[in-house]
Parts: structure tokens; sequence; C-alpha cells
């Protein structure tokens, strides 16, 4: 399959989850196409075949394809794990950050932000020990601190599922974070309207849409 049909191929199997899932009405899903695996050119062609939403786990490699591709029109996402040091050099050009974890990031995201910054809290649902993100028990503790920063805007929850979870495991780490996230949302806290659901990945997107996901992230399919 030539790239534009695989794209082709994820955005119809996205719109039949759509339709599967009693939350999707009115709230379409946003494909992030991840391209940590990949050059500036592919990510190129992946944006012309209608992927605009484009993912990088690593500064370095979100600088390069940012500047590569800076005639075209994207909306930049950096999704994964952002060391402090580092805040400064990338978070004015991200649209999504998609990894807030901690308070001490939050406070220099909001300290060097020139600009109210979209960003996700990860979350770790299957409390994994090899997975980054704030516990489900240490989350409202800290959900008070995150509400008092100007810059930052929580507009969701991001989690990432076991590689080995079975499918009514999955389901259940779903719903999970979608109950969590519409229990934030309902609060009502200053600068946390917590409406969108970042999780799912090209083995199982499908499954997280059904389940509520409004962004999800897909590498591999697009590539392999």
């Amino acid at each position: 399959m030539t790239l534009i049909e695989k794209v082709e191929s994820v955005l119809n199997k996205v719109s039949l989850a759509e339709e599967q899932s009693a939350s999707k009405k009115n709230n379409p899903t946003t494909v992030v196409g991840v391209t940590k695996y990949v050059d500036a050119q592919k990510a190129r062609e992946l944006v012309l075949a209608g992927i605009t939403d484009i993912g990088e786990n690593r500064v370095e490699l979100f600088l390069d394809k940012y500047e590569q591709l800076a005639d075209l029109s994207v909306n930049w996402h950096l999704i994964g794990t952002l060391q402090r040091r580092k805040v400064k050099d990338v978070i004015n050009l991200v649209d999504y950050f998609h990894a807030l974890d901690s308070v001490k990031l939050a406070q220099e995201i909001d300290k060097r932000a020139d600009h109210t910054i979209k960003c996700f809290l990860q979350v770790n649902i299957s409390g994994e020990a090899s997975k980054h993100g704030l516990l489900l028990d240490e989350l409202a503790q800290v959900l008070p601190e995150f509400s008092r920063f100007t810059n930052i805007e929580i507009v969701g929850l991001m989690t990432m599922m076991p590689l080995d979870a079975t499918e009514v495991e999955l389901a259940g780490f779903f719903d999970q974070a979608k109950a969590l996230q519409e229990t934030i949302a309902s609060q009502k806290l200053p600068n946390i309207p917590c409406t969108e659901l970042s999780m799912g990945m090209s083995q199982d997107y499908q499954q997280a849409i059904k389940h509520g996901a409004t962004f999800v992230r897909i590498g591999s399919e697009f590539f392999k």
C-alpha cells in the first residue's frame, strides 16, 4: 500500500470506530501521526497525504522536523518525556504537549511560555512501574496546583496501555481513563477543562476511540 492508501485506511477505521462509540457524536477524533522513526521527508509526505497533526517524542527530532516542514500547515504535538532543562528550547513551538507529569515541569513551562500551552496530564492508569505519569492516588492531591498556572491549560489526560494487555484488560483501562477525565472535567477547576483524552496507538486505537479517546497517536500503521 502507498502512504496515501494507508492514510485512507486509517481514517476509515477511525470513522468506523467513531460510529461505534456512544461518546463521539459531536467530538471527532484527532489523528496524530507519530514520526519519531522516520525522517523529515517521510513526515512531509504524511502531511501532504492529509495527516496535519504531527507528533514527536524527542526535542531534537521535533526541532529538526519543525524547521524542515516550516512551509507546511502543521499542528505540532510533543508526545514524549520533556526534561525541564529543555523546556525553553521547544515549548513555544508546540500546539499540544502530551506528557505533563509533574508540578515541577509545569512550573518550568509556565515560566518559559509566551502564550497558553495546551497540555495533557500524563496518568499511569495501569500502575506499571515502567510507565511515566501521575499515579491515580496522587492525581487528586496535585490537581489544584496545576490549576494555578496561567500559561498552562490542561485540556485533557494522556495515558499509555500495557503492550501485553488483553482486549478485556484494555477495555477496563480505557474506561477507567474516560471516567477519570469526565470526573476531572466535572470539577470545573480553573485552567483545567479536561475535555480531551489522548490514548490509543497503532495496535489499539480503534478500541480506544470506542471507549472515548479524542486524540490517537499512530506511527507504525502509516510507516510499516
